[in-house]
């Protein structure tokens, strides 16, 4: 599937460049067995049904026969009686096939997104809207299930409602085969427009539910700016506008199936049939029995006809959400998890080489050298938009160079396994992302296998434990989503706990402890200086008291490195580090 930073170690290959019909087919062929349950059961529960019509209809010729006698009509009536148990056998068995079917495509489907997902660069996320994935992962997906449950069965089953039939009207009689042969024809012509008029509504309704989930979820995640500026209606109406979109499209399928014709077309069938058979039962040709089992199986006809006006619109959404699937999946991303790559303990040693990067065609960094010894503490400086952080996510390949080189011990980045690599680095960015779950599983995130003393140690040494145990449920309290229960300090606290337990060997701290309180930031310092005394660590911040315990300091200016030093050596030499530094005086 191309390049990607995350693979799993089995993993069914699905054909996912073919289109959405096959792509869903491939899905479909890891279980051979249960389409053909499905299409089995659907034949016979067909035959069932249909032999009931012909036994009816004997049961009438037989009672319209002068001198019949209730022994006759005995094995009719047990005839239908099984038909019937049979029927209700085939039924349950080709629903069950079939929803098995749709669960397991539905889960294989939700799979191998969530993982091609995994596996996209932060580029690719950057780029996307988060409600519109969300539409796709849990909609779109769930339109597969419904798709085949109920969609195909009742394909399926149509088809074998229109076959089956077919074939014992013309066994009773050929001749009565004209009105229902002339009616399929018609209704494969008339199910073939309808379906070519409603695709495109389908596609377009799966493409504007995506844009009002995005929308929807930028407001919610946003609703502190939301309230903050007062946007209540104006947010109010961006969602109106969206929600009348999706409505209207839902009102063009519905004229789309108020003009459906197949049902006024076996109406006429359904009486010319019976005017057929009756001429023929008037000429000898058929008996009366033959005329009421021709006109029950006539009957079994408007089961596909009435029921395609449903199915073949589940089907058209779920190939059009398919498709919607398969553009996330399919979208190249620009980094690869290199399995065959370097994997061993990191030292620390890292060197930028003539390094250049832009970012959508705008440069970002340009000519950046220096080198960065094991266990050295480097402070990087520079003005808004210097390019400080894209620094440091060239290291953990977050972003790859546009040329030059970055080494980690000797090695190019992209020579390294990717999860080799990224699993000995450790990143407190100053926006820190917490999960909706405990404190204690927050800490121990990168470290699933640790225990409860360490995760505590950890805590301890990130001034994070006091206000924890103050909490009722201690490290076992849930902090909500992104971590609203707790403040910017706290959950900066508990990040910087996370990275204390990795113990990594690149340590990256960005403006890691901008939401703290001088008291608590000199205690987390004193920790940070131990731990970082065995780890090459690189401090984004504008804070003098961070600033003066790192070994060197790169000051940057528009993506460039411009002195390098002690900051007794750059407050001399270096006039934009003095400016940077007189700005926080």
């Amino acid at each position: 599937m191309g390049k990607r930073e995350f693979r799993p170690e089995n993993e069914y290959r699905y054909n996912r460049r073919a289109g959405p019909v096959r792509w869903i087919l491939s899905h479909l062929a890891r279980y051979p067995l249960l389409p053909l349950l499905t299409v089995l059961a659907a034949i016979f529960n067909n035959w069932f049904y249909s032999n009931i019509q012909l036994l009816i209809g004997r049961s009438f010729g037989l009672i319209t026969t002068p001198g019949w006698s209730m022994p006759e009509l005995l094995p009719l009536a047990l005839g239908v009686m099984g038909s019937a148990a049979g029927q209700s056998l085939t039924g349950l068995a080709r629903n069950y096939s079939t929803e098995f079917i749709a669960q397991r495509i539905e889960r294989d489907a939700r799979d191998e997104l969530y993982i091609s997902l995994l596996g996209k660069s932060q580029t690719f996320h950057g780029r996307q809207r988060i409600g519109d994935i969300m539409a796709r992962v849990t909609n779109d997906v769930r339109m597969l299930n419904y798709m085949f449950s109920p969609g195909m069965m009742l394909i399926t089953d149509s088809m074998m409602a229109l076959i089956v039939p077919m074939i014992m009207i013309g066994r009773m009689q050929p001749r009565l085969l004209l009105v229902p042969g002339i009616f399929v024809i018609l209704l494969g012509i008339t199910v073939a427009d309808y379906n070519r008029r409603l695709k495109p509504v389908s596609i377009a309704r799966r493409e504007q539910f995506g844009t009002m989930n995005a929308g929807l979820a930028e407001a919610i995640a946003g609703i502190e700016v939301v309230k903050a500026n007062a946007q209540e209606h104006q947010e109010w109406r961006r969602f109106a506008a969206d929600a009348r979109l999706f409505r209207d499209y839902f009102v063009q399928q519905g004229e789309i199936q108020a003009r459906y014709l197949p049902m006024l077309i076996f109406g006429l069938a359904w009486a010319g049939g019976f005017l057929h058979a009756l001429l023929l039962w008037r000429a000898g040709i058929v008996g009366l029995g033959d005329v009421v089992a021709f006109m029950g199986l006539m009957g079994t006809l408007r089961f596909p006809t009435f029921i395609s006006i449903f199915s073949f619109n589940l089907v058209q959404l779920g190939v059009a959400s398919a498709k919607r699937i398969l553009e996330l999946i399919n979208t190249e991303t620009e980094l690869d998890e290199n399995e065959s790559g370097v994997a061993r303990p990191v030292r620390g040693e890292v060197v930028f080489e003539n390094v250049n990067f832009s970012y959508e065609g705008t440069p970002v960094l340009k000519d950046v050298s220096f080198t960065v010894r094991p266990g050295e503490t480097v402070a990087i400086v520079g003005q808004t938009g210097a390019g400080k952080t894209t620094l440091t996510r060239l290291i953990n390949r977050i972003f790859d160079v546009d040329s030059g080189r970055v080494l980690v011990d000797g090695v190019d980045v992209r020579e390294w396994q990717l999860e080799s690599l990224r699993s000995q680095l450790s990143t407190i960015e100053q926006d820190v992302f917490l999960f909706s779950r405990t404190i204690g599983e927050n800490i121990a995130f990168g470290c699933a296998d640790a225990t409860q003393e360490e995760i505590e140690q950890a805590a301890r040494e990130a001034q994070a434990h006091d206000f924890i145990v103050g909490f009722n449920e201690g490290y076992e309290t849930e902090i909500g989503e992104r971590g609203v229960m707790l403040s910017g300090g706290q959950r900066q606290r508990v990040a910087i706990a996370r990275a204390f337990l990795t113990d990594p060997r690149i340590l990256i701290l960005d403006d890691s402890t901008s939401a703290i309180d001088s008291a608590t930031e000199d205690q987390i310092q004193r920790a940070m200086r131990r731990i970082s005394r065995q780890r090459t660590t690189f401090l984004i911040t504008h804070r003098l008291s961070q600033i003066r315990w790192a070994d060197r300091i790169l000051v940057l200016r528009r993506g460039e490195v411009m002195d390098e030093g002690t900051h007794e050596e750059l407050m001399e030499r270096c006039e934009a580090y003095r400016q940077i530094f007189a700005r926080y005086e």
